[in-house]
């Protein structure tokens, strides 16, 4: 049900959003709009009206003079040619401007006051329309309002030594005034009611859209409380054709990430609850083995013949070293699994290393009766590693074949130098380990069974793997039942830069 409001809400919001910049475009529509029709209509009037000025000096000052003898604009005219003007088209207002662009006369300014004879209108606009031939939207001044621009005809005129321009408006001022209000009274119904049609189609087209467009994160969506309600299995087919591939294949990944996570917790556990059983069994039999001879030495101390104490302090020995051992090895393993060790690596000779470990377990070996056999090449590059690490890895790897070596069997240590690396070797002449076996050898309490006895930790062998992978290497194995295993692993030579 939350799933289902967040989806709601989510294409509430996009349907908001939408109508939103919907209505914004059209405002700037609109705006646009008018901007662009008024505009259209102004270079429309003036483009078919650019010769009016040229015709009316042609017509009207033909046989009349604008001026009359004692210099003074000859009112009649002007007031016949705005009448007939008027008479065709109200918008238009003519006005006479000398050289430097002074109003001289227009019947549409109240001469008397003393402010039309400061009005003044900008030449150059005038120049350049009358150069081009009205060709390209020119504005001039508005000589009723100085402040404002407007479209406008112009010709210039040179009758009997008087000189000037004959300016007309296209578009005058009560004409404009009208002209809005009419303009946006009809934009305004017009406005309105697209507006209402374009908001209400365009509403259910957004929300059909919408909808449409989001089948993709609905799909998402209840993939994700299929997984909430406990479908692991569940997966967004097609993903990749999907139009949120990218988000719909990330959550697959993730599915897949946190399911794979989910059994491998599943798989930690298992090994935690085994792991305490054999740490519990493995922990109890030499304590068991120490306390019960220890009781006997308490309580038959007297009866006991020097020998017999000699063995069972013997015997306890041997049980509190397996017990200390099982310690050390639990400690060092969850260590290396935490990542608490780092190699120190440094370069060292690994034939010397190789000799010293021949030399330590040389007494065992005899008096186990088996041979104990190191070969090496000739020179052996040094190798670049944490000594004591890889020192730890060959003492049980060592360990691990002298106790499954029978007696009068064979262990031998191979150094082998090869173009980049130097390879380490333990073989021994065992009974081997099954193919099924050899891949949960390095886990932990993983166990060889040899005979009727099963011996050790369990944790030599996985020690030696996380020694490894600290060292960005891999132990190997290569064994046969009945002919014997071969343990190796690999270490960098050391480069001389």
């Amino acid at each position: 049900m939350k799933n289902n409001i967040l989806s709601v809400r989510f294409i509430l919001k996009l349907t908001l959003s939408f109508l939103a910049i919907l209505l914004l475009a059209g405002i700037g529509y609109t705006i646009t709009s008018i901007y662009l029709s008024n505009k259209y209509f102004y270079e429309t009037t003036q483009r078919l009206h650019a010769n009016l000025a040229q015709d009316l000096i042609e017509e009207k000052f033909k046989d009349t003079h604008p001026f009359d003898s004692t210099g003074t604009v000859n009112k009649a005219l002007f007031g016949d040619i705005m009448h007939d003007m008027m008479a065709v088209n109200r918008a238009i207002e003519v006005y006479l401007l000398d050289n430097s662009g002074n109003v001289q006369y227009s019947v549409v300014l109240d001469h008397d006051a003393p402010e039309t004879k400061q009005k003044k209108v900008n030449l150059e606009p005038i120049k350049r329309f009358i150069n081009e031939k009205g060709s390209s939207y020119t504005i001039g001044d508005d000589p009723k309002d100085l402040s404002k621009q407007t479209i406008f005809s112009a010709a210039h005129f040179n009758k009997d030594g008087h000189e000037g321009y004959v300016y007309i408006i296209l578009a005058g001022e009560d004409f404009l005034a009208t002209r809005s209000d009419l303009f946006n009274s009809y934009f305004m119904r017009l406005g309105l009611g697209g507006s209402v049609l374009t908001l209400v189609f365009a509403t259910l087209l957004g929300i059909l859209a919408i909808w449409y467009l989001t089948r993709s994160l609905r799909k998402i969506i209840y993939a994700a409380k299929r997984f909430q309600q406990g479908d692991l299995e569940y997966r967004i087919e097609n993903a990749e054709k999907t139009d949120l591939a990218n988000v719909a294949s990330t959550y697959n990944s993730m599915a897949d990430t946190i399911l794979s996570d989910i059994e491998k917790i599943k798989s930690v556990e298992q090994l935690r609850q085994e792991l305490i059983a054999n740490i519990s069994h493995d922990l109890r039999t030499p304590l068991s083995i120490i306390q019960g001879y220890i009781e006997t030495l308490h309580m038959k101390n007297d009866e006991l013949s020097a020998e017999e104490r000699a063995e069972y302090l013997k015997t306890v020995t041997r049980s509190s070293e397996r017990l200390s051992k099982l310690v050390s090895q639990l400690f060092e393993y969850s260590k290396l699994e935490a990542n608490q060790i780092q190699p120190e690596k440094e370069p060292f000779l690994i034939s010397e290393l190789a000799n010293d470990i021949h030399r330590n377990y040389s007494l065992l070996a005899e008096q186990k009766n088996i041979d104990l056999k190191l070969s090496m090449a000739k020179s052996v590059p040094l190798v670049f590693a944490d000594i004591s690490l890889v020192e730890r890895a060959i003492q049980n790897l060592m360990d691990n074949a002298l106790k499954f070596t029978p007696k009068g069997g064979e262990v031998t240590v191979k150094i082998e130098a090869e173009n980049d690396h130097v390879e380490v070797i333990i073989q021994d002449s065992g009974p081997g380990i099954k193919k099924d076996n050899q891949a949960l050898i390095f886990e932990r309490y993983r166990q060889t069974k040899v005979g009727q006895e099963k011996e050790g930790t369990g944790l030599g062998l996985a020690i030696v793997k996380k020694i490894m992978e600290i060292h960005d290497s891999k132990i190997k194995v290569f064994s046969k039942p009945n002919e014997g295993t071969s343990f190796s692993f690999s270490l960098p030579v050391y480069a001389v830069n």
